[in-house]
């Protein structure tokens, strides 16, 4: 690899991830380029890789992967006030039309028609952060508070989508809540509750390693399923975060709530129409509301980590180089080995 040429990791479909050489971008007028540090793999990432597709969209072009990213300044472009080449930062991967009504009305990650890093939704897909160097709009480059560590910081973009689900739930101080799933993002809602001042709180996921994260990051309780779960239908929480992405997982919130309690769906559920119970919902009396993605919260999120209300170093398990990228998806696929693994890119691209 040359100056002029950098490492992308590109998903050219189900079961097809390779390392590729690609010109290092330039940043043009309004953008910064960053070096890339660190890269959190998501589940997204795993699907594409697995599936060649997440829900309904499917690769049609070659994807550069991932939007869990933090970095330093390497540039900017003509005219761009920016942080100084060196700093330390992290980019947020929302891309909103800022023209819609869900943008107008504050809702950005909801915009009609948003794009995201390493996403196959639009076509052209938005290409993603697995890259040495990544050119982004200066306003999406956010500087980390001092003293906060680049590995921490790469827990930033999933902790502010467990932010944002934690703050669809409401008031959460004193509250009893289950939380479905301990993978990453399930870990991160835990530690985002305790955050809020939630004092009870019971997480459940087929596997102990995950559980056993989740207990060091803040749960009072954690639940095989299959285990000993069959008491959870008298849990009685009075909120519930489902995070599994899974139809069993909604109906344990669904069941382990009180009469009145909330649901919030969190976890992207299969493609297609999904059975609920809704009959359950209706004389129960439940709410049930969404979560999706996040907007400001990533700033709140990289000061709650640097003051330490937020508590997340277990949740990373394993940092991977990027040249190992097979062996580091393989691992973070595998739950039983791993929670959150972060690409590792090393020193930066010369100029």
């Amino acid at each position: 690899m040359d100056s002029a040429t950098m490492r992308a990791v590109v998903a050219h479909g189900a079961g097809d991830l390779r390392l590729e050489e690609r010109p290092v971008p330039v940043p043009g007028p309004g953008e910064v380029a960053v070096d890339v540090q660190y890269g959190g793999i998501c589940g997204s990432d795993l699907h594409y890789w697995r599936h060649g597709a997440v829900g309904e969209f499917r690769l049609r072009e070659p994807l550069v992967l991932g939007h869990e990213i933090v970095g330093r300044v390497r540039e900017a472009g003509p005219g761009v006030q920016a942080p100084p080449p060196g700093t330390p930062v992290a980019v947020h991967p929302l891309d909103s039309c800022g023209r819609c009504r869900q943008c107008h009305a504050g809702r950005r990650n909801t915009c009609l028609d948003t794009g995201y890093l390493g996403s196959a939704a639009r076509n052209p897909h938005v290409q993603g952060g697995f890259a040495d160097v990544l050119v982004v709009p200066a306003e999406r480059v956010l500087t980390l508070p001092e003293g906060l560590d680049l590995r921490l910081a790469a827990v930033a973009e999933p902790a502010a989508v467990a932010w944002h689900a934690v703050r669809q739930a409401g008031d959460v101080r004193g509250k009893r809540v289950l939380v479905t799933g301990a993978g990453p993002i399930g870990c991160l809602v835990v530690a985002s509750l305790r955050a809020a001042g939630a004092t009870d709180i019971t997480v459940t996921d087929m596997h102990e390693a995950p559980l056993a994260v989740a207990k060091q990051v803040g749960a009072t309780s954690a639940v095989r399923v299959g285990v000993g779960a069959d008491h959870l239908e008298e849990l009685a929480a009075d909120i519930a975060i489902e995070s599994s992405g899974s139809p069993a997982g909604l109906r344990t919130c669904v069941y382990g709530v009180d009469r009145g309690g909330l649901v919030v769906g969190l976890g992207l559920l299969p493609p297609g129409d999904t059975p609920v119970a809704a009959n359950a919902l209706i004389t129960r009396e439940l709410r049930l509301v969404g979560s999706f993605r996040f907007d400001t919260e990533l700033t709140e999120v990289l000061h709650a980590l640097s003051d330490g209300r937020l508590a997340v170093e277990p949740v990373v398990t394993s940092v991977v180089p990027v040249t190992d990228t097979q062996k580091a998806f393989e691992l973070a696929a595998d739950p039983a080995r791993s929670c959150k693994v972060l690409l590792d890119f090393g020193e930066p691209t010369s100029l």
